[in-house]
């Protein structure tokens, strides 16, 4: 019996500092090797896309953060048979002296703050080479000027 492909529900949290600058890791595994990602993960079922975003930059990060906002969703066709749906949630952190720590080392390489200016940098530079996760891609096609949804 065969299954046909699913479109799945993502969900990233962006998280700020006073500076505007947010944290990214660099993924590791098959999905996405070496890109820029925001913390995030599957919605789980019945959860909360706010919930959800708490959950995995807990899980992901350490980090205590209070989810606030919706921001944008996404349409990620990654292959034929990789499909998301990725929503953005702005995140507070509860403690602004928390900086976030590798808790899934199988997942993650690193956290670090990152400007939106990095960002779209790094999305225009490296010839054909793709550091930026594709939901973050998108997020920036579809808002240029995310810096001001995330007033």
């Amino acid at each position: 019996m065969s299954t046909s492909p699913v479109v799945r529900v993502g969900v990233a949290a962006i998280v700020q500092d006073a500076q505007g600058r947010v944290v990214i890791g660099v993924r590791k595994g098959s999905h996405g090797d070496g890109q820029w990602q925001l913390p995030g993960g599957h919605l789980e079922v019945g959860e909360s896309y706010f919930a959800c975003a708490e959950r995995e930059t807990l899980e992901e990060t350490g980090l205590v953060v209070h989810a606030e906002k919706f921001i944008a969703l996404t349409n990620d066709v990654f292959s034929p048979t990789k499909h998301y749906i990725t929503i953005f949630v702005l995140c507070r952190r509860v403690d602004e002296t928390e900086q976030p720590k590798v808790l899934e080392p199988e997942k993650c390489a690193s956290w670090e703050w990152k400007s939106w200016d990095d960002i779209r940098g790094a999305i225009e530079g490296e010839s054909g080479q793709k550091k930026v996760f594709l939901p973050m891609v998108n997020l920036l096609a579809d808002h240029p000027q995310i810096e001001v949804l995330l007033r």
